[in-house]
């Protein structure tokens, strides 16, 4: 059977030159990085030299990085990092109703804990106007939380424009964008960007599963979400991940690399997909923007079935996909972010998200475009609202 994975927004494949990269490292140099003795020397220098490399490619100095277990807590040592360490200053945070569940569950908790949040709306293609954002600025807002691009729906934010508004609003609120789905996919410089915190994650460009970063401009004051050590400058403790830290590193060397190259590949593909998809199948929706656009995301709603069941027998032919975000999908409910743009809850029901990757080709969405539409018809033939249609 012909395998097409068509995931790559949950995770990607571990490129070969980070494997290789990182088996020294689960093998002859396990020392600990803060050990004083020679085992301890090569993890070290691995960890800044990794440090440096995702540094490079956001165009940041190498102090600026700190490493973490993923992009979730990236963005909760962000969000409550700053809620926290400014709870004199304000207790009023400021994010997007279509923020990934780390940031909307984060700033939960903070409700919980006395602070208040605005949830700034976006249109129906899942943008946010900045205005929107500066009107929903306070006296008392410390922090304004926007993502660089939806992994959901594909669309791309104008953060930078949203940063300048806001700086030119009131001084002294910081910015945070989730840039988990960006970073290595597609250009990203923070000075452009304007931002003073930015989440990213390895395993979304080829690189290992548990290892992310944040990057926290120079001078920005945080509280710490683990006590203990002072590993990552006593901003986060626990022993390092060396052999992950090694990976992302490499991965995002090789990103650095070929970051032209991918997305030139990319977008033709997703094109070419959205483009068959939308005209082969009746009452097929493409959610999302059209034109600002992850490179390889095609997010669409199917009338009258189920994303779970399609997911399902696209994986009986050997397509791996998704409905939703990974982290929504096994919640059976309607995402939030397609409630957030206005598709009507039924046909938020029927959610199929196709992410490619670099080692997709023209005969794969060819094959997802074949193979597609008989599942469509397959399951409206046995649902009541079709028949009612």
């Amino acid at each position: 059977m012909r395998k097409v994975y068509f995931d790559h927004a949950s995770t990607t494949p571990i490129h070969p030159k980070v494997v290789e990269a990182m088996l020294p490292y689960l093998k002859e140099h396990f020392g600990n990085p803060l050990s004083l003795h020679s085992f301890g020397e090569g993890p070290r220098e691995a960890v800044e030299e990794a440090r440096a490399k995702v540094a490079a490619l956001i165009g940041v100095r190498p102090d600026e990085i700190y490493f973490t277990a993923s992009g979730s807590e990236a963005n909760n040592m962000a969000v409550k990092g700053i809620a926290l360490m400014n709870r004199q200053k304000g207790r009023h945070l400021v994010v997007s109703a279509i923020e990934h569940q780390s940031v909307l569950n984060a700033t939960q908790t903070l409700e919980k804990l006395g602070f208040e949040v605005t949830r700034v709306p976006v249109d129906k293609y899942g943008l946010v106007n900045p205005d929107d954002v500066v009107a929903a600025i306070r006296d008392d807002t410390t922090l304004v939380s926007v993502m660089h691009a939806n992994n959901e729906i594909g669309t791309i934010e104008p953060v930078a424009e949203i940063a300048r508004a806001v700086k030119e609003k009131r001084k002294g609120i910081y910015l945070h964008t989730d840039a988990v789905a960006t970073v290595g996919t597609l250009p990203v410089d923070v000075k452009e960007l304007g931002v003073d915190l930015l989440s990213l994650a390895g395993n979304q460009f080829y690189g290992p599963k548990g290892a992310g970063a944040l990057f926290i401009k120079k001078g920005t004051r945080l509280m710490p979400l683990i006590d203990g050590g002072i590993q990552e400058r006593g901003r986060r403790a626990g022993t390092e991940d060396v052999p992950a830290i090694v990976g992302l590193g490499v991965a995002a060397e090789l990103a650095q690399e070929n970051l032209a190259e991918r997305a030139a590949r990319l977008i033709p593909l997703r094109d070419r997909l959205i483009e068959r998809l939308t005209t082969e199948i009746d009452r097929v929706y493409l959610t999302g923007h059209p034109a600002l656009r992850l490179p390889g995301h095609v997010s669409i709603c199917v009338e009258f079935i189920e994303g779970e069941s399609m997911l399902l027998l696209l994986n009986m032919q050997g397509i791996a996909a998704s409905s939703g975000s990974t982290c929504t999908s096994r919640a059976l409910k309607a995402s939030h972010v397609l409630m957030a743009i206005g598709v009507e809850t039924a046909l938020a029901q029927g959610s199929l998200v196709f992410t490619l990757g670099e080692s997709n080709t023209g005969e794969d969405v060819d094959y997802v475009a074949e193979v597609l539409p008989s599942i469509v018809e397959r399951l409206r033939q046995m649902s009541p609202l079709y028949s009612k249609s």
